[in-house]
């Protein structure tokens, strides 16, 4: 039998060319597994040794981080089976059971994504492209509800504009596709111009967000930005890229949008992924009920 490190290796390289996974899938196995492997010594774990890798996850990661990394080894474990390497699934009659408490997702208060966007735009000047790009970054992140692996991954092929607006077409989680339509004036205009003035990167390098170097924009780069702006107007919130994802979905339910809806925008495969965010207007309902109602403002004294 091959060693346990070749197989993973064979498995990573065919999800990758083969399945086509994702970058990010890949590396998220590759994490997962060579954890694994440290932790059995190279040797196949029984269902003993899972019990106790379990034990394991659970006093060093959070419950969610346990739920995947026991998900890369099972797949794992799942495809060395039918392919004829492994005899025995230790995981089908292994009971695991994760109780983690539900967080609700955290968003942006609406007046710092406005200090965000003016502090920006009071910094632009002509031909200042370096906040020029900012603009556009926060303004998408705002705006469409992009993960930051999809904004940086926007290219000429897939950043349409026209006289009848900006068509975005998002590869997401799975390679699930969506459209994005964006409408508004102003970021038509903004788009436009941010399209003009980076015209010859756009069409040499087929990318559409650039760093200072003239590289493709990485996420890292994209958390410096709403950083930059955070210092300037003197914020001591911590935000991060997901969080524009959010509020985006948030600010979206509490204006009335359907539910389904907005699953499709933010690319989700199930609605049960979307719910979420019913919780964090339930919460808003309950501060409103307390803060509007006129029962509230009446005093009685038994």
């Amino acid at each position: 039998m091959r060693t346990l490190s070749s197989l993973i290796a064979g498995y990573l390289e065919t999800g990758e060319y083969e399945k086509q996974l994702s970058p990010d899938t890949i590396k998220a196995y590759r994490i997962d597994l060579r954890q694994f492997v440290d932790f059995t010594e190279g040797a196949w774990a029984d269902k003993d040794m899972l019990n106790q890798y379990i034990k394991y996850l659970n006093q060093h990661f959070a419950p969610r981080s346990v739920k995947r990394k026991l998900a890369s080894i099972r797949a794992f474990y799942h495809e060395m089976e039918i392919s004829g390497e492994l005899e025995k699934n230790p995981f089908d009659k292994l009971h695991i059971r994760i109780h983690s408490p539900q967080q609700l997702p955290r968003i942006i208060p609406e007046q710092i994504v406005q200090a965000l966007l003016q502090s920006a735009y009071d910094a632009y000047t002509q031909g200042c492209r370096e906040i020029l790009r900012d603009i556009l970054v926060l303004e998408l992140l705002f705006s469409t509800g992009l993960r930051v692996s999809e904004l940086c991954a926007l290219s000429q092929d897939t950043f349409l504009l026209s006289d009848s607006g900006l068509r975005l077409l998002v590869k997401g989680k799975g390679r699930k596709e969506r459209i994005i339509q964006i409408t508004t004036s102003e970021l038509l205009q903004l788009a436009q111009t941010y399209c003009d003035v980076f015209s010859k990167e756009i069409q040499e390098q087929g990318a559409i967000l650039f760093n200072r170097r003239g590289r493709p924009l990485s996420p890292q780069s994209v958390r410096r930005i709403i950083n930059k702006y955070l210092n300037r107007i003197g914020a001591s919130n911590r935000i991060t890229p997901h969080m524009f994802r959010h509020t985006f979905a948030t600010s979206l339910l509490e204006a009335g949008m359907d539910i389904r809806y907005i699953q499709s925008l933010l690319g989700h495969s199930s609605i049960s992924t979307t719910q979420i965010y019913t919780h964090v207007t339930a919460r808003q309902q309950t501060l409103l009920l307390a803060e509007k109602h006129p029962r509230g403002k009446m005093t009685f004294s038994l």
